[in-house]
C-alpha cells in the first residue's frame, strides 16, 4: 500500500499527526510511506517502519514548494493520500483515496481533529520510533541509577515561557527529600538555538544530579531521552508534545496559548495554567517577537500542585493495572 503523508511544518503539530501513521502501519504490514513536511518536523520520521521517502518542504516564494511536492510525486499512483495541509497540489496526484484535514473543528483539541481525517473511532496516541542507534545514545546519555526529571525551559517564543527562577524553585521542591522524586537527576532539554535562554538554569542545577542535553540532540534521540525520564515538566512546545508521545508523566505549562486545543495528549498527560485566562492575557499590541513572558500568573505553588496531582493518579494508574497489582 503506498501512502503520501503531507504533515505540518512544526514539530508539535507533525508530532500529533504521527497517530495517523501507526493506525496504517497496524493495519497495513505492507504499507509504504512517503512523508512530506517542513525540515524542522522531518527527522521525526526517520525511523517510521515502511517509509520510502521524506520529501522535505522549504518554504519557496509564490508557493513553488507545492510546485515541487506535485512534482516529486506525481509519477505515482498512491492507494492513499493524506493531506493535513489540504494543498491543491494533492488534488492533482492519481490515487485511489484522498484524505484532507476537515474545515470545520478549528475549536477542538488538534489531534481529535487529526483523527477525523480518517473517521477513526477511537483517537490514535501520537508516536514516534527509533532505531538502536537513538536507544544506545539514550542509554549513554542517562544511565540507569534512580528517578529522572526532565524539564523543557525554552519555547519558541518568549511570552509562553514560564521564568528560570520558577523552574528552579520547582526543580527544588520536587527533587527535595520530601519531593515526589527526591533526590532526582535533572535533565534539561531544547534545542542548540535555545541554549541561551536555558543557561540560568542550568547553572542552578547542582553538577552531581544535572544531565544538560540542551543544545546536543537530535528529536528521535531526545524522544528515547524522554523515555527514559521518571517525569517531564515544560511550557508549551513541540519538546512537551515529544515528551507525552514518549508515554513519560507530562505536565504542560500554558499561558498564551489554548490548553483546549494544544494540551499534550495521553492519560499520563496534564496542564496547569495561568489564573489569568487566556482570552485576558495579552496586552495591547502584543507582538510576540518583542513580548515579555505571560507567564507570570502561574505560580510555583500551581505547578507543584498540577505536578503532584498528576504523579498521584500516575500512581494509580501502574497500581490498579489490567490485573489489579502493581505493574
Amino acid at each position: 500500500m503506498k501512502v503520501l503523508f503531507v504533515t505540518s511544518t512544526r514539530i508539535g503539530d507533525a508530532i500529533l499527526s504521527t497517530g495517523l501513521l501507526e493506525h496504517l502501519r497496524l493495519q497495513n504490514p505492507q504499507l509504504e510511506v512517503t512523508v512530506a513536511c517542513g525540515p524542522a518536523a522531518a527527522p521525526l520520521f526517520e525511523a517510521l517502519p515502511g517509509l520510502k521517502r521524506i520529501i522535505v518542504l522549504d518554504k519557496m516564494v509564490f508557493s513553488l514548494h507545492w510546485l515541487r511536492l506535485w512534482l516529486l510525486t506525481i509519477g505515482t499512483f498512491w492507494d492513499l493520500v493524506i493531506d493535513l495541509r489540504n494543498a491543491p497540489a494533492t488534488f492533482l496526484l492519481g490515487r485511489r483515496q484522498r484524505r484532507g484535514m476537515p474545515r470545520s473543528g478549528g475549536d477542538i483539541r488538534r489531534v481529535e481533529r487529526i483523527a477525523r481525517v480518517m473517521n477513526l473511532p477511537d483517537i490514535v496516541p501520537p508516536k514516534l520510533w527509533t532505531s538502536a542507534r537513538e536507544d544506545i545514545l539514550a542509554k549513554e546519555y542517562m544511565p540507569d541509577g534512580g528517578p529522572i526529571l526532565a524539564i523543557g525551559p525554552t519555547a519558541n517564543w518568549r511570552a509562553k515561557t514560564w521564568r528560570t527562577e520558577n523552574f528552579a524553585e520547582l526543580i527544588e521542591r520536587l527533587t527535595a527529600p520530601e519531593g515526589i522524586l527526591p533526590g532526582a537527576r535533572v535533565v534539561l532539554l531544547g534545542r542548540d538555538d535555545e541554549r541561551p535562554m536555558a543557561l540560568r538554569l542550568i547553572d542552578t542545577i547542582p553538577e552531581d544530579r544535572r544531565i544538560d542535553l540542551v543544545g546536543k540532540l537530535d528529536l528521535l534521540t531526545a524522544y528515547a531521552c524522554l523515555a527514559r525520564s521518571t517525569f517531564y515538566i515544560g511550557n508549551d512546545s513541540g519538546l512537551m508534545h515529544l515528551a507525552a508521545a514518549s508515554g513519560v508523566p507530562t505536565l504542560g505549562l500554558f499561558g498564551p496559548t489554548q490548553e483546549s486545543l494544544y494540551a499534550p495528549w495521553g492519560e499520563n498527560s496534564d496542564i496547569v495554567r495561568t489564573s489569568i485566562p487566556f482570552e485576558e492575557i495579552f496586552p495591547k499590541n502584543f507582538d510576540h517577537r518583542t513580548s515579555d513572558s505571560l507567564m507570570d500568573s502561574l505560580t510555583v505553588d500551581m505547578a507543584e500542585a498540577g505536578a503532584l496531582s498528576l504523579w498521584q493518579r500516575c500512581l494509580e494508574s501502574e497500581a490498579s493495572g489490567p490485573s489489579g497489582s502493581v505493574n
